[in-house]
């Protein structure tokens, strides 16, 4: 079985396009198609997969499976754009010609865009019925389909997750115990400090210092566990720059700055390839980075993050399979039910499984499949199990890029020892503020 990594779309390209934006509909709508449900009547869905080379070798085997089952439904499949990357502007511009498909696969970050040009189905009432099994995916991915929590627009198309990435043999050089999951933030940062070592050039950790939003994520959890939250409430103002905040920063300036315990990334890649060469100790990150280190030879573990009164709660940066309303009965049944086959755990095991993504649903860590991947790549099933400290989804609100933006900026400045945690943090918020208030 092939392993194709997955690329950070989630984590990176998903969140930096959402300024793309997404018209608010009105007064504008669909065609009227069938107005009553016709099971039997012959129709044609439209599909834009998102998916290039295996991955969309796969979907339109599936798809194809899909229509012999039920000979009266077509699927109009296509990758839908040259890149993942483009599907939001083609769908904006769909939209406003009334040319968009009946499922779209779309970046988490996008959702709420989404369900606000008015075009998407809603769900809700569907994926409550016991045969979906809605509680096999992960909080975080339920979240992220349920943008503003008001409707269900799709389902959980890819699902990833941070866990702790230990190198085995920095750790054996350094004589320090492997991490596990009974290990609290005091016990990262010891065992950091122990790793570290000036003469060979040896980091104990790892941190992205580029402002990209691999450098905003990795903070998530930190505040996350400290009972913080990025938003308020109502979404229209950051709320990171709490006393959890500063905390959780304060936290990271202290191994950084204090300790140097840290290799300060200025690219975003660096310290996975340091990582891979035995030079950094532990690093944050997720599925994508095994097939390097497989590769590499490097010897390496896998444990969840490290936790704070027992919350070792991560971030996940699900993608989603958007359903989208053309006042048709008969196109919005055949929509849903074929993302839902799609999705269940018997074909999810022959598309994200088969590609070395992490299951869609829990009962897939089970499969043979899986554990077929899990053996070849070391810690693709802990990283599975971690999906379940998943449990909040990070905003899709279209002011979150200016956010992440703002916030990472704070973080690269205070662990570079340029600023003090809480005033940068203040003004990040202030900055992000800015944005947030314009996207209202």
């Amino acid at each position: 079985m092939t392993y194709h990594p997955q690329l950070k779309r989630t984590a990176l390209a998903g969140a930096a396009l959402a300024t793309a934006g997404i018209m608010v509909l009105s007064g504008c709508s669909a065609q009227q198609g069938a107005t009553t449900l016709d099971k039997d009547a012959d129709v044609t869905i439209t599909m834009w997969s998102g998916q290039t080379d295996e991955a969309q070798d796969l979907i339109e085997t599936l798809a194809k499976e899909f229509e012999d089952e039920h000979p009266n439904v077509t699927i109009d499949l296509s990758a839908g754009a040259s890149s993942t990357e483009q599907l939001l502007q083609k769908l904006s511009a769909g939209f406003a010609g009334n040319s968009y498909p009946d499922i779209s696969y779309s970046f988490g970050a996008w959702a709420s865009q989404l369900e606000a040009s008015g075009r998407t189905l809603d769900i809700t009432d569907k994926v409550s019925e016991p045969d979906v099994k809605w509680d096999e995916f992960s909080d975080a991915a339920r979240a992220t389909v349920q943008p503003t929590g008001e409707k269900t627009i799709g389902f959980p198309a890819i699902v990833d997750n941070l866990s702790l990435i230990y190198n085995k043999t920095v750790f054996d050089k350094a004589g320090v115990d492997y991490p596990d999951e009974s290990w609290d933030w005091n016990d990262f940062r010891d065992a950091a400090k122990k790793l570290t070592d000036a003469e060979s050039n040896t980091y104990g950790y790892g941190y992205s210092v580029s402002g990209s939003e691999e450098t905003t994520w990795q903070f998530w959890p930190h505040l996350w566990q400290n009972g913080g939250e990025i938003l308020s409430d109502d979404e229209k103002s950051a709320a990171f720059d709490s006393d959890a905040g500063v905390k959780a920063l304060t936290y990271l300036q202290g191994m950084a700055v204090t300790d140097k315990s840290v290799y300060l990334d200025q690219t975003d890649t660096k310290f996975g390839q340091l990582f891979a060469s035995d030079r950094i100790g532990m690093i944050t990150s997720g599925p994508w980075q095994l097939y390097d280190l497989v590769k590499a030879g490097t010897d390496y573990g896998v444990t969840v993050l490290p936790g704070t009164d027992g919350d070792h709660q991560t971030v996940s940066g699900p993608d989603i399979w958007a359903l989208f309303d053309h006042k048709d009965k008969n196109r919005e049944y055949w929509s849903y039910e074929f993302v839902k086959w799609l999705t269940d755990a018997e074909q999810d095991v022959r598309w994200n499984v088969a590609i070395g993504n992490l299951p869609l649903r829990s009962s897939e860590v089970d499969s043979a499949e899986f554990k077929e991947q899990a053996a070849a790549y070391p810690g693709l099933d802990t990283m599975a199990a971690n999906n379940e400290n998943a449990k909040q989804a990070r905003p899709t609100v279209p002011g979150y890029v200016n956010l992440s933006e703002a916030i990472g900026s704070a973080i690269s400045q205070v662990l570079q020892g340029q600023k003090d945690p809480a005033e940068a943090l203040k003004a990040a918020a202030e900055k992000a503020n800015e944005k947030l208030g314009e996207s209202k």
